[in-house]
Order: structure tokens, then sequence, then C-alpha cells
């Protein structure tokens, strides 16, 4: 009586675990089951060594093809990390949760990484840590330049007395309320138009130009999360200060929001890419990157400067228009931005 052959007979004469495996256990059982022990993995070692002779056999083709398709190298293997992080700066290392001093560890792990640092507010993030920064050779991280690209805070000074605060918040509420939008997919009645729509990546590049009509009813609006638009006090204590402004309080509009559904979409579509095409292990996995020498980095790296432009614009239609409700005009407007890449 012929005995059944096993899975361990079959790892014996050099197939890998898997799937073949089964299909091979399975076609014995149903076609060969009368043959010997010996005459099966006689057949099955050919079969190994030569699947293209099967591939059109009655019997044997399922596993043929299947033998086949596991000898074909991966169109994209994982790419490893190095066994050893970078050497990196931590400022104020004592206040940063150990999450984000993980994060910073595998994201100097990469290939492509060439320094790194972490700021004394870094804290867990998607990939890289929020607070993180990090130089890469040739490269851009969809994930580390983070989902709201070039989210930012932006502050007008105003020449008024800070006494006008007192006894008039709820004109401002009502300004604020008025001349920009929060929440998750807000969006303008009536937007403002702007000169960032006169930008030719809003024609050039699919994915922007399939976004531009989302954008303009955008322009402006503060969306949610912690995004804000706030009046305040400003002091000047430094008489050399970069406004050349005297020292002394000044009233001042500061806002904090990014790039709206704009970004968000930019920065969903082309992560997505770097993870199929820049396959890492699981721990790294939302560091994959762009290579900035391919279309894909290309067509990324110029929608993420466009989302930039595009949240200042935003800020600069919020503070335009609180100007003018307030009657008055800025001696002095500063902006900084995160979220972003940029070329050294």
């Amino acid at each position: 009586m012929a005995k059944k052959i096993k899975g361990k007979d079959l790892l014996t004469i050099g197939y890998a675990q898997g799937r073949v495996i089964g299909i091979a256990l399975n076609l014995m059982a149903k076609h060969y089951k009368k043959e010997t022990k010996a005459a099966k993995l006689t057949l099955l070692t050919e079969l190994l060594s030569n699947p293209l002779k099967y591939n059109n056999h009655e019997q044997l083709n399922s596993l043929a093809q299947a033998i086949i398709e596991a000898q074909m190298p991966e169109e994209n293997p994982e790419i490893p990390l190095k066994k050893m992080a970078i050497p990196y700066k931590v400022y104020g290392k004592e206040h940063i949760e150990k999450g984000a001093l993980t994060q910073m560890n595998v994201a100097m792990k990469l290939p492509i990484t060439l320094a790194g640092a972490l700021m004394p507010d870094a804290h867990q993030g998607y990939g890289l840590p929020i607070g993180g920064v990090l130089a890469v050779n040739n490269a851009v991280i969809p994930y580390a330049v983070g989902v709201d690209i070039g989210c930012r805070m932006c502050l007008s000074i105003f020449n008024m007395p800070v006494s006008y605060l007192k006894g008039h918040h709820a004109q401002f509420k009502r300004d604020i309320v008025k001349h920009t939008r929060f929440g998750m997919g807000c969006e303008f009645e009536t937007p403002i138009d702007d000169p960032i729509f006169n930008r030719n990546e809003f024609e050039d590049i699919d994915i922007v130009k399939q976004l531009k009509a989302k954008a303009y009813r955008q322009i402006g609006t503060s969306g949610g999360g912690n995004h804000f638009v706030e009046y305040g006090i400003v002091a000047i204590t430094d008489p050399n200060n970069e406004f050349n402004l005297s020292t002394g309080t000044y009233m001042g509009i500061l806002s904090h929001s990014g790039s709206r559904g704009l970004g968000a979409t930019i920065a969903q579509k082309y992560t997505q890419i770097a993870m199929n095409t820049c396959k890492l292990p699981k721990e790294a996995k939302h560091l994959a990157w762009l290579n900035l020498d391919t279309e894909a980095g290309q067509a990324y790296w110029a929608a993420m400067n466009l989302a930039g432009d595009y949240a200042a614009a935003c800020h600069h239609q919020i503070h335009k228009r609180l100007a003018k409700a307030m009657g008055e005009k800025p001696i002095a407007v500063v902006e900084n931005h995160h979220n972003f890449a940029w070329k050294e």
C-alpha cells in the first residue's frame, strides 16, 4: 500500500514552507494516491527543479505555477535598516517621552539617513516623532513631513493700546466667526479669490488639479484639532528686536493652522505610493520614502511646496480680513512653519 507523503518530506527535498506545500500534498492525494511514496517524491523533486516543464501539465500545472511564482524575486523586496542608529542631538531629553525616542532611533537607522535631532517638545507621531528633524540623502518622507503640510503659526502686531482688548471680546469673537471657519471639512459659502490659484501646479499635477475646487472653498479657513485664531498682547522687551519696534506692549492676532484638505490628501496619496514602493520593516513602515530622482518624488515635492504656500495664503487671508474689520494695518508680521521639508 502506498504511503502518504507529509509536509516534512517536502521540506526535506527543498520545498519552502508555505502554500506550495499545501498544493503539492493535495495534488498527490487526489491524482497520485496509487503511486509509491518514493515515486511521488521523485516526481515532486523534478517538478521543483524544472517547474516550466510542468506548466501545462493536466494535473500538476497549478503546482508548477505556484512554484514559479514563489521563485520569482520580489518586485519590491523589504529594505533592511542599519544595525546601529546614527548618533543624534536631543534637546531637553529629560522632558521627552520614551515613544518619541524609540521612533527617532528607528528613523536614524534608515539607509538614507544622514543626521537628526529631537526638539524639547518632541512627542510620538506617525513614523517620525513630532518635533523630530531628519536629514536624508536625495529623498523625501511624506509621513515625516506630516499630514498637515506647511502647518504654521502667524502673528500680526498692531500699534493699538492693549486696553482696547477689554470690553471688545464680543466684537472680536464675531469677527473671528465671520472671517474664518473652524471644524473638520469646513468651507466658505462665498470664498475670496487668491493669487495662489494661478500656480501651474493646479494644472500640472493630477491630484492637485482634482483638489483645486475644494482648496478654493477652504482658503482662509482654520480647520479643527489644535488650530486657532486669537487676539492677545505682544510684549516687545528687546530694544534690538527684528521688527524695529519700540519696547512696550502691542495688540496682536495669532493664528495656527495648515493646508487643510489640500495638504491632507496630498500626504495620503504620496504616503501610499511610498509605502508600496519602499517596503520597510514593520516598525519603520511609516518612514517609507520617495527618491527625488523619480517621477513620484518630483511630483510630491512640487505638491508639498504648493501646499505650504497655500497654508501661508490661508493665514494671510485671515489676518487681512480681521485687520480690515478692526480698521487697522499691522506694523509687523511674523510667521514660521513646521510639517515641511527643504533642500540643503
